[in-house]
């Protein structure tokens, strides 16, 4: 297997031939390092990227996050498609902004307590045991709370989202092929998600129900996308009336009914 260490940088960027001084200075002023689908299986030492920004590091074999304490400066972070069972040592990463972590074998989402500017997080289809779904460790999620705004959980057999309310400042929400089924629960969700724009719920048995689609609409007034497809403000106005109206009309109906239940009393 192969570790990602100085020596493959410089055979990546074309270095072999050139003075060590001369690949120092290249390698410091390094803000973007594009080595996916290189067979990496672990990081090494990588010290002298000190300037680096953006990390490609997806469809290796990478078994463990490691040795990335010297990347400060890193906002994003690809890692999708490795062997990563679990979220660690990124405390010192204090900049990162966008973390991609799909289809590996995270069982949990952990470790991003000390992660203060985490915007996205993409870590949909994971590997997880069978019968299991992914988890959400309260710690990280209250860490993320006021910071996160993307989250990408599809595909993981979630089958309830009352946990992820914390997140204050979601503006969307993909969580397709999961195993959501009560609208209940759904609604109470969206009341607390004030800046949700896009959400999308494809796949989910949820979508199944009846005026499923109107529910979501009438409850989150912020919503602009649900499934991939725009929500018109004529739409949600007319939808809006018609719940008004009804609302009215049951109130009436149970005003006559204590009325003439009042009059046979008497």
């Amino acid at each position: 297997m192969v570790q990602l260490t100085m020596d493959l940088i410089a055979k990546n960027a074309g270095h072999k031939n050139r003075s060590e001084e001369d690949f120092g200075q290249y390698v410091q002023k390094l803000t973007h390092l594009n080595l996916s689908d290189k067979n990496i299986d672990s990081i090494g030492d990588l010290t002298f990227c000190k300037n680096l920004r953006v990390l490609y590091l997806y469809d290796n074999q990478i078994n463990q996050i490691q040795n990335l304490d010297f990347a400060s400066n890193i906002t994003h972070l690809y890692l999708q498609n490795n062997r990563i069972s679990s979220i660690e040592n990124l405390s010192l990463l204090k900049k990162l902004e966008k973390l991609y972590l799909g289809g590996n074998y995270i069982t949990v989402v952990e470790g991003l307590d000390k992660v203060g500017e985490l915007r996205e997080l993409h870590i949909e289809s994971q590997h997880l045991p069978l019968g299991e779904k992914l988890l959400f460790d309260p710690v990280s999620l209250n860490s993320l709370a006021k910071s996160l705004s993307v989250l990408n959980i599809s595909n993981n057999n979630i089958d309830e989202l009352e946990e992820l309310a914390v997140l204050e400042n979601l503006s969307y929400l993909k969580a397709v092929d999961n195993r959501l089924k009560h609208m209940k629960d759904l609604e109470a969700v969206l009341k607390k998600w004030t800046k949700l724009r896009r959400i999308d719920l494809t796949g989910n048995p949820i979508c199944q129900k009846p005026k499923y689609k109107d529910r979501i609409i009438i409850q989150s007034l912020t919503l602009e996308s649900l499934d991939g497809k725009e929500i018109h403000e004529m739409e949600r106005r007319f939808l809006m009336n018609w719940k008004a109206s009804r609302a009215a009309r049951k109130k009436s109906n149970e005003r006559m009914t204590d009325e003439h239940a009042a009059y046979v009393e008497f």
